[in-house]
């Protein structure tokens, strides 16, 4: 049966897939018919991961994406991709007046520059199929929301949008899209670390009265993998229950 989402065929790398939001997207991708290629620093966690996957063609390469030992062997064993989905990131709330170097490069190190030296280094090897799709996982503290102590993550998230439009323009003749997600708070374990009050506070403020579910985040990636968005590229897609309506 016709179905413009299916992912069938599709070769697929997620980096970050050992939980939150990389985890839904590899399961959820594995549901459409996709066989993914799993990637993070934890071996046990991405066995988790595959074992709630559909089907039994996907594959484990645990690399840390910092390391750049680490980063050309996660290139040299991945086969040709149809989708690279970068979910690896970090969040480090610092008040702006105690950033100092050593954060400044922890999280631009991960959020940014891991996923945009492996996407160049992808495409140097001809590992990127034509009509292939990059999707980057995004925040909307990076394109639209200030939050007090995020200055640093937010910044490394506006990085990315940056990056995407520029490589949409310079990838687009080789028929490869480039997209990124902008998510509003969502319900994953980095939200542990904030106090009930802060959460049920904050949750106030969606429109929709609730933080989103990863398998929601991964919902929109399908699209943007699939055949469904071949004319999209260049767009940061924001998905955030109404928060920035306000």
């Amino acid at each position: 049966m016709y179905h413009p989402f299916s992912l069938e065929n599709k070769k697929i790398l997620v980096t970050g897939a050992s939980s939150g939001i990389g985890r839904a997207i590899a399961i959820e991708c594995s549901k459409m018919g996709a066989s993914v290629i799993l990637n993070a620093r934890n071996e046990a966690r991405l066995q988790e991961t595959l074992s709630q996957m559909h089907g039994d063609h996907h594959s484990i390469i645990v690399a840390d994406l910092c390391n750049p030992e680490d980063l050309s062997l996660l290139v040299e064993k991945t086969p040709v991709l149809n989708g690279l989905v970068h979910s690896a990131g970090v969040l480090k709330t610092v008040p702006f007046q105690f950033v100092n170097a050593d954060a400044l490069t922890e999280v631009m190190s991960v959020n940014f520059t891991a996923p945009t030296l492996l996407s160049a280094q992808l495409i140097k090897k001809k590992k990127l199929a034509k009509n292939a799709s990059i999707v980057f996982i995004s925040s909307i503290s990076g394109v639209v929301v200030g939050v007090v102590g995020n200055a640093i993550y937010s910044a490394s998230k506006s990085a990315l949008t940056g990056m995407v439009k520029n490589m949409a323009l310079e990838l687009a003749p080789k028929g490869i899209r480039v997209n990124s997600v902008n998510a509003g708070l969502v319900e994953t374990t980095k939200l542990d670390a904030v106090s009930t009050e802060q959460l049920e506070e904050e949750r106030k403020r969606y429109p929709l009265k609730r933080y989103g579910q990863p398998e929601e985040i991964a919902y929109s990636v399908i699209y943007l993998l699939s055949d469904a968005s071949q004319w999209v590229t260049g767009i940061g897609l924001i998905i955030d229950g109404g928060y920035v309506l306000l």
